[in-house]
């Protein structure tokens, strides 16, 4: 290596984390762009030299640009010692790094963050930033702690359980020590369910379960709740560019993301969504899009919006705008505002009874925007007798359809609190390919709702932006469960994770009083 590159281990509260630094081979202070991730299983077994050479040949067009480049491995993973709790350490990890950065003879008061998925959050938690911090480029990330693991009330289990179980101790506890199954998320009551997870309690993961309202005191603390990370896009003054995909699990968090930054802020900052799903490279759903891969139409998409930050170049993108891709319809760049046109379709004129049993639920293919699994082709209609499905007419002309749809349905029940669950499909030749969905309970639209009452409940599906072609419909699956993107509803009123039996409930959605509303240019 003709470049300066070497290893240390910082101490942090007790750990030692493993540090990789590469330098540009000259003399100088250089801008430093610093990673930090804890996916660093299969470098457990690499020596420190293998992991530098590697690290140094991946990113030597950041030293060849000007960049030093520091890459390190979060607490209890990879080289780094300490047990990995996720989040619960990155504040204090995170803002060691960067004060180690400007002690070092190299650092020339600029220092530039990036990451995707949880290597963003490792940013996250070190706001507010300094101001040396110059700029950043986040990725298919919400800052919100309480919007990652809930959706109106409902822990997103399919989301949280098995990603839980593989990041807690890392290296402490070895992965056929921590089976993992999905059956878990049966458990009653659910509150507990990491000491069948890991053998003992994780105390940050059971204190979110605790706390499903988003207004609760809970999430304006910080230890688990991860109060500095939610109020990153309040507090944040630099260029961001948020990166994410249309069928990534966090895209309704990135656009409230945006929305949240300051006017000022938002004015040189971007967004860019890609037509995928969470990964920042390659196609990972079951459709292939032209010019839709994002490392390849914005193939220095990072390098270029630190050039940006720093006065040196243009920005990838225009700022103060949303760069996406509408599905079957290429790339855009606007405001992303709510378009003034709209439609809506009645559900059909029936009233339709289903029971919905909390042991036997219903499961949908694809995550969409809530869960794994991106989208995906969707069962037959009506494939269970807790589904209901219908359609809209026909569209007469290509209609492209961008923001949040809308839903509402006329319900009842039996039980003194339950829940209902949507989801939108857009019908092509080849079958429906699922687009957004939403779940709610009765207890969010009535403090005291009385069995057999009639109510009605809305939905707000997170933002897309897609084009039907003429002739082509949507398609509405109503049910009870999305089994296991969302923690089943026992159909008894209270904190669901506390609630220690369930019951069988007999709901009924009076399709002629229900309905879809779109929105389109």
């Amino acid at each position: 290596m003709k470049n300066y590159c070497y290893y240390e281990y910082l101490k942090s509260d007790g750990a030692e984390l493993f540090t990789v630094i590469c330098v540009p081979d000259k003399k100088g202070k250089f801008p430093t762009a610093i990673y930090r991730t804890p996916y660093v299983d299969s470098e457990r077994a690499l020596s420190e030299e293998e992991i530098v050479e590697s690290w140094f040949k991946d990113h030597k067009g950041w030293l060849d640009s000007g960049y030093v480049s520091v890459y390190q491995h979060c607490r209890g993973t990879g080289k780094s010692t300490g047990d990995c709790i996720p989040y619960v350490n990155e504040r204090k990890d995170g803002l060691l790094l960067q004060s180690w950065i400007r002690k070092q003879s190299f650092y020339n008061g600029e220092i530039f963050v990036s990451g995707g998925s949880y290597t963003s959050t490792v940013h996250y938690a070190t706001a507010p930033f300094a101001t040396d911090i110059k700029g950043a480029v986040l990725a298919i990330q919400d800052c919100n702690r309480y919007r990652c693991s809930f959706r109106n009330g409902f822990f997103k289990s399919g989301l949280r359980m098995n990603w839980q179980n593989d990041m807690y101790k890392k290296n402490s506890i070895p992965k056929d020590k921590k089976p993992f199954n999905l059956d878990w998320c049966h458990t009653l009551p659910f509150a507990g369910i990491s000491e069948k997870m890991f053998g003992e309690r994780n105390e940050a993961f059971e204190e979110l379960l605790l706390h499903p309202d988003k207004n609760d005191t809970f999430w304006q603390t910080d230890e688990f709740a991860g109060a500095y990370s939610s109020e990153f896009t309040k507090n944040v003054d630099i260029p961001v560019l948020f990166v994410t995909g249309l069928y990534d699990f966090y895209i309704g968090g990135v656009f409230e993301m945006w929305k949240e930054l300051k006017p000022e802020v938002r004015a040189k900052s971007a967004v860019i969504i890609h037509p995928y799903a969470h990964r920042t490279a390659g196609k990972d759903i079951p459709i292939e899009f032209p010019d839709g891969a994002l490392n390849e139409y914005f193939a220095d998409h990072v390098g270029q919006w630190f050039k940006y930050c720093r006065g040196l170049g243009e920005p990838p993108v225009e700022t103060g705008k949303i760069t996406y891709y509408k599905m079957f319809g290429g790339w855009a760049t606007d405001d992303f505002c709510t378009p003034a046109n709209s439609m809506t379709f009645t559900l059909g004129n029936e009233t339709k009874t289903y029971l919905y049993n909390p042991f036997a639920p219903a499961s949908f293919k694809g995550g969409l925007s809530n869960g794994f699994g991106t989208t995906d082709w969707q069962d037959k209609p009506n494939s269970r007798q807790d589904i209901i499905s219908v359609f809209t007419d026909e569209f007469k002309e290509d209609t492209f359809i961008k923001g949040k749809m809308k839903g509402r349905l006329r319900v009842k029940s039996d039980c003194e609190d339950t829940c209902f669950y949507m989801r939108v499909s857009l019908c092509k030749e080849d079958g429906d390919l699922g687009l957004r969905d939403d779940i709610t309970m009765l207890s969010n639209f009535c403090d005291n709702y009385k069995p057999n009452d009639e109510i009605d409940i809305d939905f707000s599906f997170d933002e897309h932006a897609f084009i039907v072609k003429k002739g082509e419909k949507l398609r509405v699956d109503i049910s009870s469960s999305c089994f296991p993107t969302f923690l089943i509803h026992t159909n008894i009123k209270g904190n669901q994770a506390l609630i220690d039996k369930a019951k069988i409930a007999h709901n009924t959605v009076n399709l002629g009083k229900s309905q879809l509303t779109v929105y389109f240019e």
